[in-house]
């Protein structure tokens, strides 16, 4: 008898274990999540995750039937879940029982597939510090009352103009006091509606005001009923419309609202029915705060803890089907300017109008003038005083460099790289003429030139660098050109390094410093907000669009070229093409002062005054390489590298002037 023959499969027994060898891939490919290839106790569970609609409830009662269940861990929006049993024996049991199990839960049918793994991460959790400023106030209003202020919400249509009334795409909305614009997303301050706020909010409002959470009486109240399935997009409430705090009062059933940093951090925050929310300082000016729509949300299993706060236990997370909720949103107009500490936020503090995109090659040439050749004429002498620390490799590039060779530093700033290497022979050239003078006061040979045309012979150069210039140019044939002018400067065999800003700020899990908050410039770079849909110019409701691409809450959209992003200091970018706010003290001149700092210097303490804007485009990993390697010839890269939030090529020149 032939001992090699294998265990005779049937066709449903084929069809399972090639879904769970699938499922296995899956995990690992996209959860980085190994399976093991022997029994264990601990399992995962393909498919049985809050992420794809399984209640914890329905999922332990199926685990059960395979042993006794020492912990089962659901982590959100995962469509997988971690099951220990009592023993090894347990394990194998349930493997063999329960794989491809189908699962009805609410009202779909899903299969379960198990998998071994060696172990469950204990560290597995998820945030439950509320963002600072936010409070969540639970049975602020009593039953008796929340009938009340439900009732009083009158949803028939009337002739009287006292309230607005309408129907959005998500949800529908009535304002009181004044009506709140989704055209402008602001408040019209000389067109109060008659009647004010509903009398049934008084006792409510002089409580708040008792209590402390509000110093005088809101006047504009905004209604929005959700529900199952509806939401809102992220935003931040306009500044230049309303005063701090704000208060949100839940009403009908809970739900869960999702409150994000600009620099990525996310909070889930419980809402329970009939609580307050109160939204203080950067928790209503700085983090946005929105509503995921869905029929389902993740809740903590057991309400004991209270508070709001989402539970970082992730045995204790379940799904609960929403209801209809009602809130009522109080806030008070604002009637002068925004002066808040969050300038790169407020629309009272912003750009008038950020530019679009450049196309055509004069307006990449006009944005490119006025935001990096004008910004660095004025913010010279304190960016120098930010660049005094070369970075490592490419001093170890200047160091390689043999005695004797010509070295060509284009975009050569303050001259930080000029004296590295003083067995070379280097010159710098800057599009800023203050930053070249700073480098002849410090002795070095420099002069005034723009990249994509710099006045030295063809093939002079041994050596060429760009650090950190590239990325100021505003369309992809821009930075091409500039490519092909280092190339051009080469003998043949030279070699070039060029450095610009990645968009992945965060690579191999390890964050660069850019990201890191210093202990001197904390806590102002951390009040510098992204300009969020709601807040920003394209004056559409829709201010949540590519969180939510699927959400739609105008009533019309406009088609216009894309704006470009003013970005967040200190914080993941994005969007490739975006504005960096550099902050100059009040108390100094134009060219002094302290500033926010871009890819290789220190960030210094702040205070509020003048604001500029520099252009950057940051780059997606491969791009540089591709561009070099696809639009420049004569070259090839000898390495790329990702360096301190920064991708790196060095070049070498293989072909003379004919070939190019």
């Amino acid at each position: 008898m032939d001992s090699t023959r294998s265990v005779r499969r049937t066709k449903e027994e084929k069809k399972l274990l090639r879904r769970q060898i699938k499922a296995s891939h899956t995990l690992l490919k996209h959860e980085g999540i190994s399976t093991a290839s022997h029994p264990t106790k601990h399992l995962v569970v393909s498919n049985g995750g809050l992420g794809n609609g399984v209640s914890r409830e329905s999922l332990l009662e199926v685990l059960k039937e395979g042993g006794t269940v020492e912990s089962l861990l659901t982590p959100p929006a995962k469509p997988y879940a971690f099951v220990t049993y009592s023993s090894t024996e347990a394990g194998q049991n349930a493997y063999t029982l329960l794989n491809g199990r189908a699962l009805q839960c609410h009202d779909q049918s899903v299969t379960l597939y198990f998998s071994y793994v060696e172990k469950v991460d204990s560290d597995l959790s998820v945030s439950c510090a509320l963002p600072p400023g936010l409070s969540v106030l639970e049975d602020f209003v009593s039953p008796e009352e929340e009938l009340q202020l439900l009732q009083a919400v009158d949803w028939t249509p009337r002739t009287a103009d006292v309230t607005v009334q309408k129907a959005l795409k998500h949800r529908r909305v009535k304002h009181y006091g004044y009506e709140f614009r989704y055209d402008n997303n602001n408040i019209d301050k000389d067109k109060p509606l008659p009647g004010g706020l509903p009398v049934e909010c008084d006792a409510l409002l002089q409580r708040c005001l008792a209590d402390g959470h509000i110093s005088v009486l809101p006047d504009q109240l905004t209604v929005n009923q959700y529900q199952s399935g509806q939401g809102i997009p992220p935003h931040v409430d306009t500044h230049s419309a309303f005063e701090d705090p704000i208060l949100s009062l839940s009403l009908g059933a809970k739900t869960v609202m999702d409150f994000k940093h600009p620099d990525g951090r996310s909070v889930a925050v419980v809402l329970p029915e009939r609580s307050l929310l109160v939204m203080k300082g950067k928790s209503r000016y700085l983090w946005t705060h929105g509503i995921t729509p869905r029929k389902f949300d993740v809740v903590p299993v057991s309400e004991v803890e209270g508070s709001g706060v989402m539970t970082s236990d992730l045995s204790n997370l379940t799904l609960k089907r929403r209801g209809t909720r009602t809130s009522l949103t109080f806030r008070k107009i604002r009637h002068i300017p925004c002066n808040c500490a969050y300038p790169s936020v407020c629309d009272s503090q912003l750009l008038s109008s950020p530019p679009t995109v450049p196309v055509a090659e004069g307006d990449a040439c006009r944005l490119e003038e006025q935001y990096v050749h004008q910004v660095y004429e004025e913010i010279s002498s304190h960016f120098s005083s930010t660049r005094h620390s070369p970075w490592p490799h490419v001093r170890d590039f200047l160091l390689s460099l043999p005695p004797g060779s010509i070295l060509a530093d284009i975009g050569c700033g303050n001259g930080k790289y000029l004296g590295i290497n003083p067995e070379v022979i280097s010159v710098g050239c800057d599009r800023s003429a203050n930053l070249v003078q700073i480098c002849v006061e410090r002795g070095y040979e420099a002069f005034v030139s723009d990249a994509l045309s710099v006045p030295l012979r063809s093939g002079s150069c041994d050596a060429c660098i760009s650090i950190a210039v590239i990325h100021h140019f505003s369309t992809q044939e821009r930075r091409q050109a500039a490519v092909r002018e280092l190339v051009r400067l080469l003998k043949v065999g030279g070699r070039a390094l060029i450095y610009v800003w990645a968009m992945e700020q965060e690579y191999n899990k390890q964050k660069s410093k850019y990201l890191k908050e210093g202990t001197a410039g904390a806590s102002v770079e951390r009040s510098n907000e992204l300009k969020t849909e709601e807040n920003m110019f394209n004056q559409q409701e829709e201010h949540g669009r590519k969180m939510s691409s699927d959400m739609k809450c105008t009533e019309e959209q406009n088609v216009t070229r894309p704006r470009i992003h003013i970005h967040t200091n200190r914080t993941a970018f994005l969007s490739q093409d975006l504005l960096v706010p550099w902050h100059l003290k009040c108390n100094v001149d134009k060219n002094k002062g302290a500033g926010s700092e871009s890819t290789n210097g220190p960030l210094e303490n702040t205070s509020q005054g003048p604001v500029f804007h520099r252009y950057y485009h940051v780059f997606q990993q491969g791009e540089l390489e591709e561009m070099c390697c696809c639009g420049v010839t004569g070259v090839k890269v000898l390495r790329s590298y990702h360096d301190q939030g920064n991708w790196c090529v060095e070049l070498e020149k293989t072909h003379g002037e004919r070939a190019l």
